[in-house]
């Protein structure tokens, strides 16, 4: 649904970062970039992650390899975190 997402024109001048930031983000799937008539757009969801790598890039000036590694790390520790949750509550049920 449109509604849903947003133009990358507006994001660029709301969001203070420029094209070549996003179009990177994309270049590295860290971010997807959707097309409908013509028009490109970003989806709400992608929005808090594009805001995190943009502090990154522009305070703390990691390039995009290293937010590319941060990303695949923060996503790991994630999933291990859901893995542990899941074993406490199987250890739970085996009590």
């Amino acid at each position: 649904m449109k509604t849903d997402y947003i133009i990358i024109k507006e994001y660029l001048q709301l969001g203070n970062v420029d094209q070549q930031f996003i179009s990177l983000l994309e270049e590295n799937d860290l971010i997807h970039i959707y097309e409908i008539e013509n028009e490109r757009f970003l989806h709400y969801d992608e929005l808090a992650d594009i805001e995190r790598y943009a502090r990154m890039y522009y305070d703390l000036s990691i390039n995009i390899e290293g937010i590319d590694a941060i990303h695949h790390l923060l996503e790991r520790i994630n999933q291990l975190q859901n893995e542990m949750k899941d074993l406490r509550n199987q250890l739970r049920f085996l009590e």
